[in-house]
């Protein structure tokens, strides 16, 4: 096995570069995971951590799920590369069938790729083309949120909207639009709701006019922000945007990277929000984390403009070397297959529902301004004031010092400075739920003690 003195040692580690981490901070207290099975994490030194985050929103049918395992073992002696310009292989086929036949509506052409950034980017390309096919290439902008993160490639990039994201990489390419997130907390218009008409999405039809519908090409979102602090629309807000793409011939895209696979406690929050997309991309859980794994679907109204005869040379002008990957395709087959035998969907709505009151309860320790989610997707908004909704100072970072809490005891939790967030497995039984929850009440009872 690995030496684990060399493993931690700073002169090995500064050759590693971790995602949006400090290096020169990391390598002096580095958390190196050696093995997980369920909802469990063990680091090189043995120490356990219960898996809040799933990962990263990732390991929706848990760690060590045999069924995932034996399956790709089996392909592996099979086949592990197909060539991608000739022809395809069997779980690819057989993984785009499945797919085609749970998205909702008429989403019945799947791109499976390898990242959720290849998810998004293949969205806006694939929006491109058929706007040139379908007689309007005027149509190149897309408009996106503030506050949305749609991946790190340079399109997806500029389709973010999060500025500590963005800013080191800029200028990026042109024709994005930012509009205010929806955030009914701390609403950016400075209105209540329902009496506000839900004007942060009414807003979007003023943005396509005034930019020129006929040079708006989609609108991407995700059906609930992640960065900003799980950010929950209202009921009507994602038929509202579905209405004013409609009426401005806009294409709407959803970004389910987070939210797909069965986490809000519907297998894509299209159908918990009963709003179908244009375009739905998927990743994170599409393969629970067992391989690298996306996949852009989209309507049978797109696909008709790339439909035809082979000199006619309207075929999608896209493709990636490791899309399609027959040890991939495989791990997102075994993983559906569970979250749908298992009935984890189902599972999310039930351990969401006891998360959910849990949190309520933890509310009484006064830093909670709002408690939002669905199924097993839950973020706390910190406030130093719940009665005026006050932010705690930008130095104290009580989101980060929970976090850091929480992971010395133990636990794996999302956490900015204003916000921290759970999302553990699917498969989460009552027992763990609940200790994670125990060990994240300790944790927030160290960090106030220390502000």
């Amino acid at each position: 096995m690995y030496d684990r003195e060399r493993l931690t040692d700073p002169d090995v580690l500064k050759h590693s570069v971790l995602d949006f981490r400090q290096m020169s901070a990391f390598v002096q207290n580095p958390l190196i995971m050696e093995r997980a099975e369920g909802v469990h994490y063990w680091d090189i030194h043995g120490k356990h951590y219960y898996d809040g985050l799933s990962g990263i929103f990732v390991v929706a049918v848990g760690h060590g799920n045999r069924r995932v395992i034996d399956a790709m073992k089996a392909q592996m002696e099979r086949l592990c590369f197909a060539p991608p310009l000739h022809g395809t292989n069997a779980p690819a086929v057989e993984f785009a069938d499945t797919l085609a036949g749970l998205a909702p509506g008429d989403l019945n052409t799947v791109k499976l790729l390898s990242s959720g950034s290849e998810a998004t980017e293949t969205a806006m390309k694939l929006a491109k083309q058929y706007w040139k096919q379908a007689g309007c290439p005027t149509k190149f902008k897309f408009i996106t949120r503030y506050w949305g993160y749609h991946g790190a490639t340079q399109g997806a990039l500029a389709a973010t909207g999060t500025p500590k994201r963005r800013m080191p990489f800029e200028p990026l390419p042109a024709g994005y639009i930012h509009i205010p997130t929806v955030h009914c907390y701390r609403c950016p218009y400075g209105r209540a709701y329902p009496d506000c008409g839900v004007f942060c999405a009414e807003f979007l039809r003023q943005v396509i006019a005034l930019e020129g519908p006929e040079t708006v090409a989609g609108v991407m979102v995700e059906p609930i922000g992640n960065t900003g602090g799980i950010l929950v629309p209202p009921p009507e807000y994602l038929r509202v945007l579905r209405e004013i793409c409609d009426e401005f011939n806009v294409l709407l895209i959803f970004d389910e990277m987070i939210t797909g696979m069965g986490r809000t406690g519907r297998m894509f929050a299209a159908e918990t929000f009963d709003v179908t997309p244009d375009i739905l991309c998927l990743g994170k859980g599409l393969s629970s984390g067992y391989a690298p794994l996306a996949a852009t679907i989209w309507s049978d109204r797109i696909q008709s403009a790339f439909w035809g005869p082979e000199e006619a040379g309207i075929e999608f002008g896209h493709g990636h070397t490791f899309a399609g990957n027959p040890l991939s395709a495989t791990a997102g087959l075994a993983a559906v297959s569970e979250i749908l035998e298992r009935d984890l969907v189902g599972a999310a709505q039930r351990q969401g529902a006891r998360l959910q009151a849990r949190l309520l309860r933890m509310a009484e320790c006064g830093i909670f301004g709002e408690v939002r989610g669905k199924g097993l997707l839950w973020g706390v908004e910190l406030v130093k004031d719940t009665a005026t909704r006050e932010p705690f100072p930008a130095d104290v970072r009580v989101g980060k010092r929970i976090g850091a809490e929480a992971e010395e005891r133990g636990l794996i939790i999302r956490h900015d400075p204003d916000w921290i967030a759970l999302a553990p497995p699917l498969i989460t039984t009552d027992e763990e739920l609940d200790a994670m929850c125990d060990i994240l009440e300790e944790s927030i009872d160290a960090a106030l003690s220390r502000v």
